[in-house]
């Protein structure tokens, strides 16, 4: 009873300064949100375009092109919490403009690799520099920043953010095709250097002093560490960052397998990022409507109900449909969901740091929860198993977060 009370105490907390908020600067979070959509669309989702014409002209098997990628994730996760504790001492400006450099520097070196090896050191170093500059910093930097209205913040950068694949997948596309890969990993180094780059190191000046500078701040206490709320939200990101890892590599070919028309394959899949978005337009708009903690509760939902759709319309075009708009419109607002719930119920002065703590986790589910998925399908069942277990991952993560806020220490 008492933790009931002390999480409802924290959630009324949490509420009085949400309502109380003076809003964010929309400048800046204008510019952050630029540089988001530059970010993940000439980094993470080019990597899908380049596969092709580097396994070919450096002799890779497909093997080894995707375990650069892996490095490049994991490089990223372990480097997460060293890059939250620098954040959180007031270093964003230094964080976000050195990994804007990373990514030139680790664009121009992938442009001119001529063995496994380099194309290998190459992604390590980016990712390395993705560590610094994704999400997980720029949530962090807004946080800090508009600690009454970083939610909206968050919002709002997931806007440009979503739409990343929407914009630099054709543009990527168009450039390899014109002037060759090498070339078009050249012209996107530029891109960052001349648009980038002086979004970080402008925009990002005036940063609010570090924790340690802080009154009563002093040093980031380890204790954080194995709250409850802390633990439960971990298991509730680690999941949903795993299912949300495992589908897209598997969805062709699981929809094809359940015998639907390769119109639809096709359709089901290209249609899952605009539908994201509009999840977050509505969230924007209309989640003054409602109250905040329910909405967390329900958000996380919708990506089993999603999995339990497609398992039980297998073959059917409108099980297809159904999976679309509720896996769309969970994983949409999920991030959301995601970048603010360390903030909301556990801690807000080290937020940064609470979220690299769980970047090695996130790292490894988003790592093997494909290969996994791979594992589990057979001849006979397909991907029935593989959905099944993704299914009771996301049921186990929704009531983890639901048991997070009941378990939320006082704000």
């Amino acid at each position: 009873m008492e933790r009931d009370v002390v999480g409802a105490a924290a959630v009324v907390a949490t509420d009085a300064v949400t309502a109380s908020s003076p809003g964010h600067d929309r400048r800046l979070v204008g510019w952050l949100s630029l540089a988001q959509l530059i970010s993940w669309g000439s980094v993470f989702y080019t990597f899908a375009l380049l596969l092709g014409p580097v396994e070919r002209e450096l002799g890779l098997t497909r093997t080894q092109s995707s375990f650069a990628f892996s490095l490049a994730l994991l490089a990223e996760g372990l480097l997460a919490y060293p890059v939250g504790r620098w954040i959180d001492r007031g270093h964003e400006r230094i964080v976000m403009t050195g990994g804007t450099l990373l990514i030139a520097a680790g664009l121009t070196l992938h442009a001119f690799v001529q063995s496994a090896a380099g194309f290998f050191a190459a992604w390590l170093l980016l990712g390395a520099a993705l560590a610094a500059t994704l999400y997980n910093a720029a949530f962090s930097v807004v946080t800090r920043r508009f600690p009454r209205d970083f939610r909206r913040a968050i919002i709002t950068i997931t806007f440009l953010g979503g739409l990343a694949s929407s914009v630099f997948i054709p543009l990527s596309a168009a450039l390899i095709s014109a002037w060759g890969w090498r070339a078009a990993l050249l012209v996107l180094a530029g891109i960052h250097l001349l648009v980038c780059l002086p979004i970080h190191a402008l925009v990002l000046r005036n940063a609010p002093a570090g924790a340690a500078s802080a009154p009563g701040g002093g040093h980031f206490p380890p204790a954080l560490l194995r709250h409850p709320a802390f633990l439960l939200i971990g298991v509730f990101v680690v999941g949903m960052m795993g299912i949300t890892a495992a589908i897209p590599p598997h969805l062709v070919s699981l929809l094809r397998e359940s015998g639907l028309a390769e119109a639809w394959v096709i359709a089901i899949p290209a249609t899952i990022g605009a539908v994201q978005v509009l999840g977050r337009v509505l969230l924007f708009f209309f989640e003054g409507r409602f109250d905040l903690h329910l909405a967390n509760r329900l958000i996380p939902i919708l990506v089993p109900l999603a999995l339990a759709a497609l398992i039980a319309g297998a073959g059917s075009p409108w099980g297809g449909v159904l999976f679309v708009l509720l896996y769309g419109l969970g994983n949409g607002m999920l991030t959301i969901v995601k970048g603010t719930a360390i903030a909301q119920y556990v801690d807000r002065e080290h937020v940064a740091s609470l979220n690299g703590a769980l970047g090695v986790p996130v790292a490894i589910a988003r790592a093997s929860a494909p290969v996994l998925l791979g594992v589990m399908w057979t001849h006979d069942a397909g991907y029935r198993w593989g959905l099944g277990m993704l299914l009771a991952v996301g049921v186990l993560a929704s009531l983890a977060l639901v048991m997070a806020q009941r378990r939320a220490p006082v704000a």
